[in-house]
């Protein structure tokens, strides 16, 4: 199996930053893309960022220029959040599209979430 853990959020003032950390591990050949999403209460489950094996980005538009996505050593990834306003409090869940073998199928995981909160 493959395990996605999200570390580092939490409550922070409108303009503060945080910054998301997610690992995986388990059974893993690679990792082609890798991304953050986004949930708020009663909305749908959104894209803020995903990035590939090759470093390629991709925001969305409500969190460019405010947000960065990184990765490091292929299986963590980061999303270094600045500026942050009330309207980025949701549950923000790391994801990972996984192949676990050479020329392998691909697989989509997802992590448990974590809580951003931007409150004064």
């Amino acid at each position: 199996q493959v395990q996605l853990v999200e570390s580092g959020g939490g409550l922070v003032q409108p303009g503060g930053s945080l910054r998301l950390s997610c690992a995986a591990s388990g059974s893993i050949f690679s990792i082609p893309a890798m991304g953050w999403y986004r949930q708020a209460p009663g909305k749908q489950r959104e894209l803020v960022a995903t990035i590939t094996s090759d470093a390629s980005t991709n925001y969305a538009d409500s969190v460019k220029g405010r947000f960065t996505i990184s990765r490091e050593s292929s299986k963590n990834m980061y999303l270094q959040m600045n500026s942050l306003q009330p309207e980025d409090t949701a549950a923000y869940y790391c994801y990972a599209r996984v192949t676990r073998r050479i020329g392998g199928a691909l697989y989509d995981f997802w992590g448990q979430g974590t809580q951003d909160t931007v409150s004064s």
